[in-house]
């Protein structure tokens, strides 16, 4: 008999543990108690994963306060606590930017777990959400040189599209009175999506085309040649900063939206392509705006740069799949054995587009291409000598002067895939009008989760409200309406100025025969023309910069 109570009681005891479990949590401080422990061993658990698999740890924010102290004061236009950096040159369009866009001053980012570098780099590029898909529609662009590149229009999603513009319209109308960059109108703007270099579509990629659709923006994603399932049909492959293809993708784009507003976002090493593209185009460019998340500026730097390895694996492992479909075909013209062969990024890129300057450097006719498809390429018709001449006509940043339009880079300080925010080029943001940096502490390599989103995970009320979570996309679309409406305004008014001066210049010459008068009246400073609302604020630097766009180029 006392065997059997006791078998009783051990089988009790487990439920008996549970139900004290569940009473305690009711009560406030047991609970509170119970998280901070949880918390205290799931990060000492982290930490032996981060170990083993050789990763960065997340810094202090000390750590990040001494890298920030080499910057100098008046860098910092616009910072909130816990809120992003906001790194530029003071003009009267990050004053603007300041005052209109909302995003880019305030940003709740979410903490550890969820805000960990790590976590938020592998769910934003491999393991999203996969709630409400979005459809897109192929187009195959031919280039000059016999090549094809891929572009993906966005169609629509499964949500209904009139909900959601009714709402949005609404919405906007009672933020700022008016349809900001023609959205939801017969010419809506295009938005034209550039992924990582070694192409595919990420699930952060995939959120933002959702969003931007949703928001009334006509979406189409550029892939590089042999990349997300599209053909290569010559022995070309894309350099790392050569435009020459997105330039072609561009002017298509163009040709099928005249009437539009074009505009560009680059996701991680896209923007490789996307700033060199600016660089070259300068003033003649079509694109009105440009943003770079997660942005690789110094491409020799980061290639040369140790990357933790499971990145470098995984990267590595996906490029050489894709040339392993086309190794038969590429092996009379590449040295494809060597780049299956190599253990890092570095080594793959030097054997694929680097040649040893003791050999000859090979015809474009061997190479397989027709004289015209040669005389196209230019320079790239030849494989660099060398590493350093081979960033010398791809390094993103090596045209930055000639670049003529607004363009953001939003940088996480952990991003474990970049370099350190203390090797970023920041003199350039400091000097340079066109060029704007929000960064933030946490975020990772294109993560920026809200921590709004714990939320949303949670209880999922509507589909609405998914978009919401990432901070990066937020600040993104709506910095593009911002400078839309800011440039608009601005040729608004530079038009209106120049009116009166020629109204003014034909008094004059109609005076011109009337007798000298004795007093010469006092030479006037020309005021420039201001935006409605706000106060004229000159630049520190005392320069009277304009954002009229001259088209020499």
């Amino acid at each position: 008999m006392a065997s059997y109570v006791w078998d009783c009681l051990f089988c009790l005891l487990p439920s008996f543990f549970v139900f004290l479990l569940r009473l305690g949590l009711r009560w406030p401080r047991l609970c509170c108690w119970a998280k901070l422990a949880v918390r205290a061993a799931g990060w000492r658990l982290w930490v032996i994963i981060c170990l083993i698999l050789e990763l960065p740890l997340h810094s202090d924010e000390g750590t990040k306060a001494k890298e920030m102290q080499s910057t100098q004061p008046d860098m910092f236009l616009g910072q909130t606590s816990g809120g992003p950096r906001f790194i530029c040159k003071p003009t009267a369009l990050a004053r603007y930017l300041l005052q209109h866009c909302e995003s880019l001053t305030k940003a709740q980012l979410s903490d550890w777990p969820w805000g960990d570098p790590h976590l938020q780099t592998v769910s934003s590029q491999m393991c999203g959400e996969h709630g409400e898909s979005i459809q897109f529609t192929r187009d195959h662009l031919l280039l000059k040189d016999g090549g094809i590149v891929a572009l993906d229009w966005a169609v629509g999603t499964r949500l209904s599209e009139a909900t959601v513009k009714r709402r949005w319209e609404v919405k906007k109308e009672h933020q700022s009175g008016r349809k900001a960059l023609g959205c939801f109108t017969l010419t809506p703007p295009v938005l034209l999506l550039i992924p990582q270099f070694w192409g595919g579509m990420t699930p952060h990629l995939r959120l933002l085309c959702r969003q931007a659709v949703r928001q009334g923006f006509c979406v189409v994603v550029f892939h590089h040649r042999g990349t997300a399932g599209s053909p290569l049909t010559t022995t070309t492959l894309s350099e790392f900063g050569d435009p020459a293809d997105l330039e072609q993708a561009v002017a298509y784009v163009r040709s099928c939206h005249p009437s539009s507003v074009l505009v560009a976002v680059s996701e991680g090493s896209g923007s490789g392509v996307l700033l060199s593209y600016l660089g070259e185009r300068g003033s003649s460019t079509c694109l009105t705006a440009a943003a770079a998340i997660s942005p690789v500026l110094l491409g020799q730097l980061w290639f040369e740069s140790a990357v933790p390895p499971i990145y470098s694996w995984g990267v590595l492992f996906h490029r050489k799949m894709q040339l392993s479909r086309y190794a038969s075909s590429l092996r009379g013209k590449l040295d494809v054995d060597r780049a299956l062969s190599s253990s890092s990024l570095r080594d793959f890129e030097e054997a694929l587009f680097c040649s040893p300057t003791k050999n000859i450097l090979p015809s474009p006719s061997l190479r397989g291409l027709t004289p015209a498809a040669a005389w196209a390429l230019g320079e790239r018709a030849y494989p660099a000598q060398d590493w350093e001449s081979y960033w010398g006509r791809n390094e993103p940043l090596r045209d930055v002067d000639e670049v003529a339009v607004p363009v953001l880079c939003i940088c996480s300080s952990d991003d474990p895939l970049l370099l350190p925010a203390s090797k970023l080029p920041l003199s350039l943001f400091q000097s340079n009008p066109y060029f704007l940096l929000a960064l933030t502490d946490r975020g990772g390599h294109c993560g920026f989760t809200l921590e709004a989103r714990q939320q949303v995970d949670e209880e999922r009320p509507t589909n609405e409200e998914e978009d919401k979570g990432i901070w990066s996309h937020n600040v993104v679309l709506e910095y593009l309406r911002v400078v839309s409406d800011f440039l608009k305004e601005t040729e608004r008014d530079w038009k209106s100025w120049t009116g009166q001066m020629e109204v003014k210049g034909q008094k004059n010459r109609m005076n011109s025969t009337a007798p000298p008068r004795r007093r010469r009246g006092a030479m006037m400073k020309r005021s420039r023309p201001q935006l409605a609302g706000q106060s004229r604020v000159d630049d520190l630097d005392g320069d009277s910069f304009t954002w009229k766009r001259s088209y020499t180029r």
